[in-house]
């Protein structure tokens, strides 16, 4: 996740980081999670694979069927159990669509009761009013909405359903109105590019703090759509104009970022030297902070409905299987250092090959995303397709 708004405007950042750098994470504000010392993991859980829509790039190709080996409630809840007493720094409900789940309040009512900070990721077509309120009496403090497009017909065809677009910026409104924070979450494919503009100002018409970009990865139904990925040009144009607004808007108003393209931060460290902007040395800095923009199997987690741990949401594949928490606990997985798959994730940087392999910022950028590599070119350690960064500099 590449914090483009914090890295362009770095001072105030850069002291509350080092303020907050050495504390354990559940004490960390959310903005400051990847900056802190401690690196203990965000868990992504896919509490359900029920979903009430269709979308063409889901990432565990969610639909109305569900999955037979769903954790139980109480299987849920001790899994939750072992997650605050490791003391996580955030625990994010996902699907599917999470409030589809039958006892989605009673776990996060549990979580919040044991002390952990939560988020939620949704379709935002089933938040009413009265949902929203219910959401924020929850204790979840985030709620990370999908919005495919600036208008209904692109949105709609991509998420497969008549309606959806409206009832999405509709939760949108709800959530504003009682104060709950909100964020867009787009996922940019050849489909909807030409509307991120649109979408950053519909954005700003509904007082929405934070816009996030997805570039699509190879993962679940979003295999089945990857030639509608963007060209690495036309990603970086992307990022030109996500960076140009972050550069123009007061930081207070929105926040812009980006995930699933390390080299996002590369692209940004780019921009301040050829600029001359004295918040280079700034953004430098925090980048240094992350230890490297991919966080998969490190300072990320993600555990499927059937409790299956995997480094990241999009590595939900036999060959990244971590384990099981019906079989050992979370904290017992995540801290095994002898695990193949987490031992592969954490050394990323010692084993890629290609133009990522040879890169000077490796480190910095972690080697991009491993599974659109895997994807590619059927190898986890190849290049990363969808940076750019030599082209950028021929």
């Amino acid at each position: 996740m590449i914090r483009i708004t914090q890295l362009v405007h770095g001072k105030g950042t850069v002291s509350d980081a080092l303020k907050h750098r050495k504390k354990p994470p559940h004490q960390v504000p959310s903005r400051l999670l990847a900056f802190a010392e401690t690196r203990r993991p965000v868990v992504f859980w896919n509490i359900t694979s029920m979903c009430n829509l269709a979308c063409a790039h889901c990432y565990i190709s969610a639909g109305t069927a569900g999955h037979s080996r769903e954790l139980t409630t109480e299987e849920a809840k001790a899994f939750i159990e072992d997650l605050a007493q490791m003391k996580i720094p955030l625990l994010l409900f996902t699907g599917g669509e999470p409030l589809m789940r039958r006892d989605f309040w009673e776990l996060a009512d549990y979580a919040t009761a044991h002390g952990l900070k939560t988020a939620l990721s949704t379709n935002g077509t089933l938040i009413t009013r009265e949902v929203a309120t219910r959401i924020k009496e929850s204790g979840i403090e985030y709620v990370g909405i999908s919005l495919d497009g600036a208008t209904e017909e692109t949105h709609d065809r991509m998420r497969n359903q008549p309606g959806c677009f409206r009832k999405a910026v509709q939760a949108l409104r709800n959530c504003a109105d009682i104060g709950l924070k909100t964020g867009i979450r787009v996922t940019l494919t050849r489909d909807n590019y030409k509307e991120i503009g649109s979408l950053l100002e519909l954005s700003r018409e509904l007082h929405v703090p934070r816009f996030c970009v997805y570039w699509l990865v190879p993962s679940g139904r979003g295999r089945e759509i990857y030639d509608r990925q963007l060209s690495p040009l036309e990603a970086y144009r992307i990022f030109e104009l996500l960076y140009q607004r972050a550069c123009e808007l007061d930081p207070e108003q929105m926040e812009i970022l980006t995930v699933d393209a390390p080299q996002d931060g590369i692209y940004l460290l780019e921009k301040l030297k050829e600029e001359g902007n004295p918040e280079y040395e700034n953004a430098l800095r925090l980048l240094q902070y992350t230890g490297d923009s991919c966080s998969a199997g490190d300072r990320v987690a993600n555990v499927d409905p059937s409790g299956n741990v995997y480094p990241c949401q999009f590595a939900q594949m036999d060959e990244f299987k971590i384990g099981n928490v019906r079989d050992k606990r979370f904290s017992e997985l995540w801290n095994d250092a002898a695990n193949p798959v987490l031992k592969a994730f954490r050394d990323k940087t010692k084993f890629l090959r290609g133009k990522c392999g040879s890169c000077v910022y490796k480190e910095l950028c972690g080697g991009g995303c491993r599974i659109r590599a895997f994807a590619r070119y059927g190898d986890i350690w190849a290049e990363d397709p969808l940076c750019n960064y030599d082209g950028i500099q021929s």
